[in-house]
């Protein structure tokens, strides 16, 4: 399971939401943290040659003493915490030590020190989440924050599940959480109802057809529950099977109700391919969920098909 717990910091408050949650994580699987805080130096090649040294050996000396800090808040938590400070560019800094450090996790704020937004999620958390290809778990900093830095405590788990075995692979981590906090496990399945373009009403051979086919699909995911129901049995678990139009949104309107703490989704589905690190439902959740999300990864960063920007970035650095 996860054994390193990557930690991106910038100092500022809204990326420290995250630290309940790390140390809620760390606790229950027995995990190491690595903080990490990348000081950025400027893009602007004009004004490169005029950076002031002594400016800079400040700035990285307040985020070495602020690591610290923070490090010995969470040693104190009865964690294994080291600290690690780098240069350069964070989003492309944090992928390359995730990497290199095999990192398991990488535990982000949804937003920095550039403040709150209109975007769900800040494009360095973005640029993180698509490009590293590894479990993330992304934190809304525009949600209260726990109160209490070591109290924070699971009540309620979302597990969207489509009765694939890729979907699957998020159960060994959600139920070990469930375990560990006496939370409730809820998983959940959509059925969606069956999408028929027309112009005109559905004859009435055409409304029994789609009948057929919502019953025919909502049978096999409560028999699916069913005979996955004895693999959760040392844990709460309550299965919910719905119908809806949409699958994203009908699991949004499922974690307001059940007053979901948190959503632990896999990368992909049965749908899902090679072709991108992500299917539709985990970015629809990363662009408009405001709970806390949990992805994980079921493709090897050697498994995911690099796009047209990313291979010809990787040239033209070559030449």
């Amino acid at each position: 399971m996860f054994d390193h717990i990557l930690v991106p910091l910038d100092g500022s408050s809204l990326a420290e939401c995250v630290l309940p949650h790390v140390i809620a994580i760390a606790r229950a699987l027995e995990a190491r943290v690595t903080l990490l805080q990348v000081l950025e130096r400027t893009q602007d090649r004009s004004q490169a040659q005029f950076v002031d040294p002594l400016g800079w050996y400040m700035g990285a000396a307040e985020a070495r003493t602020y690591l610290g800090n923070l490090a010995a808040r969470l040693q104190k938590a009865g964690l294994q915490v080291e600290t690690t400070f780098l240069e350069g560019q964070a989003a492309e800094r944090i992928i390359e030590f995730a990497r290199d450090r095999d990192v398991s996790l990488i535990v982000l704020s949804s937003h920095g020190q550039s403040g709150l937004s209109g975007w769900n999620v800040s494009s360095i958390v973005l640029k993180i989440t698509l490009r590293s290809y590894l479990p993330v778990m992304i934190v809304r900093a525009y949600q209260p924050p726990a109160p209490d830095l070591m109290g924070l405590r699971y009540r309620r788990l979302l597990v969207p599940l489509d009765c694939s075995q890729r979907a699957e692979c998020v159960l060994p981590l959600a139920t070990t959480l469930a375990r560990f906090y006496g939370a409730e496990l809820l998983a959940g399945h959509v059925v969606t109802r069956p999408q028929m373009p027309h112009r005109a009403p559905l004859a009435p051979e055409e409304r029994e057809l789609a009948t057929q086919i919502i019953e025919r699909n909502r049978l096999e995911a409560t028999r699916y529950l069913r005979q996955l129901q004895p693999r959760l049995s040392d844990v709460d678990v309550r299965m919910h099977v719905a119908v809806g139009d949409h699958a994203a949104e009908t699991l949004h309107e499922l974690v307001e109700q059940a007053d979901v703490d948190l959503v632990v989704l896999s990368a992909h589905g049965y749908s899902g391919g090679t072709k991108w690190p992500y299917g539709s439902l985990v970015l629809n959740f990363i662009g408009y969920g405001a709970t806390p999300l949990l992805i994980v990864q079921d493709l090897s960063p050697e498994e995911v098909e690099r796009t047209q920007a990313e291979m010809a970035a990787r040239e033209r650095k070559g030449h």
